[in-house]
This record gives C-alpha cells, structure tokens and sequence, in this order.
C-alpha cells in the first residue's frame, strides 16, 4: 500500500547512512515530505525524493531551530548515536559523556523541539531509535552504548505518558544486529581478536537465530508503521526487532 505518510510533514536526523538514511528514502516513498539531516554533507547526497540540511544535534540551539523552522511536524525521527565498545570496568569519562550527550541529550532535544507544536496541533508521531541491547537483552562489551539505549526506552515511555491525552505518540525501535556502516566498523574493530574480518562477522550473524543480520530497509519499515495512521493506537512502546536474539 503507498502513500501510507501522504501529507504527512517529517524530520529525521543521522539520515546520511545506515538506518536514519533507510527511514528518510522509505519515507520519502510513502508520500512524506522528509527534511533528512546529517552533520556530514556528503553522506547527505542521492536521498531521492527528501530536502537535506547539515545539522549536528549536539549543538542544541541549532537542532531546535531546525527543528521548529521545518514548519509543523507531524512525525520525528531521533536516529542519531555512537556505538562504544566498552564494559564498567574499561569505560572512561569521555566515553560515558559522549555516548549519553549523543544518545540520549540529542533524543530529548529533538522531543523537546518537536512536542510543542505536535501538542498544540493534537497529533503527531515521535520514533525513538533505541536498542535491544541494554533494554531486552545483555550484550559483553556494551557497557555504555547499552545504558543510553535502555534510557532512551525509559525516555520514551516516560515523555508518551504526558502527552498521550493531546493526541501525540512516541514509541521506539530496539533494534538487533543490523548490517549497517556502523556495524562495518565494529567489526573491523573485533577482525585481529576474532581472527579476520569474516570471523568477526559470523560472530555477529551467529547472535541472529533467524541466521542473518538484519537490514536497514526492514527498520525503516517498521518506522514508516509507527509514524502511520495504522499504529494509532500505539504509544510508549519499546518495539524489538531482533531476528530471533532476544528469544
């Protein structure tokens, strides 16, 4: 069925690859009007059918008035993060400020933005990229990037209750292994461990009982669902889409 977003008004940030650029390009197909954001200009190019602008969400003055100068909004996307290959023990402070100020500072700065006029319009939909890891499952070595992902679960629900009475929804994607830039870069980080790049990679797959990493393409569709008419009668949930890790 097409034209599932048609009329519908949407903003998306870290749109330049991976899942942010899967949800901008199905957006966009579904009848949307994306505004798709990146800090990297280049990784903005060839997103068909969406306008792009450069914004870099840790700069809040900028994120809001980009966001409250996109016009009225009736879906935002909060796909921004950074992955940390850490435990409580290796951790440093760089590391646990950069993961929560990316994480979970920028979610709420894009719900902060982007509330207001969904509240007073009395309709609107947030999507929240948060993880499985560190909300529906452990995961060794993700000792910070899994604390910001089960606050953005906790974020999530605890912004849908205050306004689910004006119309508005916020729910979020718990992602598991899904075959993205990011993930190219960890395991490329994990080749000389796991004895080579292929190694690496079978490590991630063998966590998917469904035998496969998952796409970015079937994120997006999940996100198209919840920025839809279809989900209306759905708020403050943590939706995982895992392949089967989490069984």
């Amino acid at each position: 069925m097409a034209g599932r977003l048609a009329g519908k008004r949407a903003f998306i940030t870290a749109a330049g690859q991976g899942i942010g650029r899967a949800i901008a390009l199905a957006f966009a197909r579904e009848g949307a009007r994306v505004l798709a954001t990146d800090r990297h200009a280049d990784k903005l190019a060839g997103l068909e059918g969406c306008e792009t602008a450069v914004l870099d969400v840790l700069d809040d003055d900028a994120f809001t008035g980009a966001v409250q100068g996109a016009g009225p909004l009736d879906a935002m996307v909060n796909c921004a993060g950074v992955v940390h290959q850490n435990t409580a023990l290796t951790c440093t402070d760089a590391e646990w400020e950069a993961a929560f100020a990316l994480n979970c500072r920028a979610t709420w700065k894009g719900m902060a933005a982007a509330l207001p006029g969904m509240v007073e319009r009395r309709r609107g939909a947030v999507v929240n990229i948060a993880s499985a890891a560190g909300w529906a499952k452990a995961a060794p070595n993700r000792f910070v990037y899994g604390a910001t992902k089960a606050a953005i679960v906790g974020m999530t629900k605890m912004a849908a209750v205050d306004v689910v009475a004006q119309g508005v929804r916020l729910n979020c994607i718990c992602p598991g292994t899904i075959d993205t830039p990011s993930l190219g870069e960890r395991i490329a980080a994990n080749a000389a461990a796991a004895g080579g790049v292929e190694a690496a990679r079978a490590a991630f797959v063998a966590r998917q009982a469904v035998g496969r990493l998952g796409s970015a393409e079937e994120i997006a569709a999940l996100a198209v669902y919840l920025a839809s008419d279809e989900s209306a009668f759905v708020t403050g949930q943590a939706m995982v889409i895992d392949g089967g890790w989490t069984l």
